[in-house]
């Protein structure tokens, strides 16, 4: 017989925490820093796109004139300027709000956990884009919420497959709490819904009683400047929209928010406090000052023409050196383009390959939660220069040929 001496630490955990996994991402983060590795694996932004030295002027700026402020606590739901210049960013997609609905948070990843803390309990059902965002599936399944993927083709999710989800997992019996989606450039596909698709998509889960999560970290970085009105935009009560200053600025400052209805919104901001006291009160006078007194839409313009050139090198790169058989998606914004190899070939077995040539990327089951993806992978754009992505692409066809 054991006794309680005898457990381990990990027979002693709470059995959610069955659900916080390694990321697939952070997995290969090590291995992306060896000499000579070539990294598709990381979507993080072009930093050096960024005027530095303003920036630190900025910072600086920030503690020298408001340093008691900056350095001390503040709101739970955070300041009052940001709360009304997020609106301002909002409404270049069409978002219509007031700053008390404005939640903010340290990143949109934070805002995804709380939106599931509190509506998902063990076993409800999440929805959401097959494949989808990695970071995602892991707050998902730290919650014990189960996950039903819809699929995709090139104009997003097809409605009548949402609605066949839908009708499916309430004929078992299941409780959906909620349709996660990520409907401009999607991660990891590069994907974006449809103009035609999207009110259908609000009016199916309207009628059923699902809400919507709405994820758009790169929804400004349409490359053509071209911006679809956000889901939230077209149906305030019932979808929910997550922001995000880390595509769009700097991912290092960790700022966020959520949208939601006021009633939720002073939920969120409660359980906020209880995880965190209060967002940033720094890195958000950091980000008022660079909206308030920067041209941050040319910078953005700026981050825009950088994705699109590597985005075409990859792209090149692709239909140059890849097997037979071989698609990919054609991004029109964001990070990320999502490649499908030959059947047979698993993206897991090509990776070690792949390491050995000198490049890495993510493997495609690491974006469903159902064990698919087996024979796809997904490669970033955003960070790596134009030759190193044709480079990457050509040692990741070569490993392709080896397994």
């Amino acid at each position: 017989m054991t006794t309680t001496t005898e457990l381990s630490h990990i027979d002693r955990m709470a059995k959610r925490a069955a659900g916080f996994q390694p990321s697939p991402v952070r997995a290969v983060f090590d291995v992306s820093m060896q000499p000579g590795m070539i990294s598709l694996a990381g979507g993080n932004p072009y930093l050096p796109v960024l005027p530095m030295e303003r920036i630190a002027a900025m910072a600086s700026d920030v503690v020298a004139r408001r340093g008691l402020e900056a350095l001390q606590y503040g709101s739970g739901a955070g300041t009052e300027e940001l709360q009304a210049l997020i609106c301002q960013v909002m409404e270049l997609e069409g978002i219509m709000t007031s700053p008390e609905n404005v939640q903010i948070t340290a990143g949109s990843q934070m805002a995804l956990e709380l939106v599931t803390k509190l509506f998902c309990d063990p076993g409800d059902v999440v929805i959401a884009e097959g494949p989808t965002y990695v970071g995602a599936l892991g707050v998902f399944e730290g919650f014990q919420a189960e996950v039903a993927h819809v699929a995709m083709d090139d104009d997003g999710v097809d409605p009548d497959r949402l609605q066949d989800v839908i009708s499916g997992l309430k004929a078992a019996g299941k409780t959906i709490k909620f349709f996660y989606t990520i409907p401009n450039f999607n991660n990891p596909c590069g994907i974006s819904l449809s103009l035609a698709r999207r009110q259908r998509v609000v009016d199916i889960c309207r009628a059923e009683g699902v809400l919507i999560v709405e994820d758009n970290p790169y929804g400004l970085l349409s490359f053509d400047g071209t911006l679809k009105p956000a889901m939230h935009s077209l149906d305030p009560d019932n979808v929910f929209y997550l922001g995000s200053f880390s595509k769009i600025f700097a991912p290092g400052l960790r700022v966020g928010w959520v949208v939601a209805p006021q009633d939720v919104r002073g939920r969120l901001q409660i359980a906020s406090e209880a995880t965190t006291i209060c967002p940033s009160v720094l890195s958000q006078l950091v980000v008022e000052q660079y909206i308030s007194s920067f041209d941050w839409r040319d910078q953005i313009a700026a981050y825009r023409a950088v994705y699109a050139s590597r985005c075409k090198a990859t792209l090149d790169a692709l239909a140059a050196y890849m097997p037979e058989g071989t698609q990919w998606t054609t991004p029109t914004g964001g990070f990320f383009t999502w490649v499908t190899l030959p059947e047979g070939i698993d993206t897991e077995h090509v990776l070690a390959a792949a390491i050995e040539a000198g490049v890495v990327f993510v493997p495609g089951s690491a974006f469903y939660a159902d064990g698919g993806g087996s024979n796809q992978l997904r490669i970033a754009f955003s960070y790596a220069p134009e030759e190193q992505l044709t480079e990457g692409v050509k040692r990741l066809a070569e490993a392709i040929r080896r397994v």
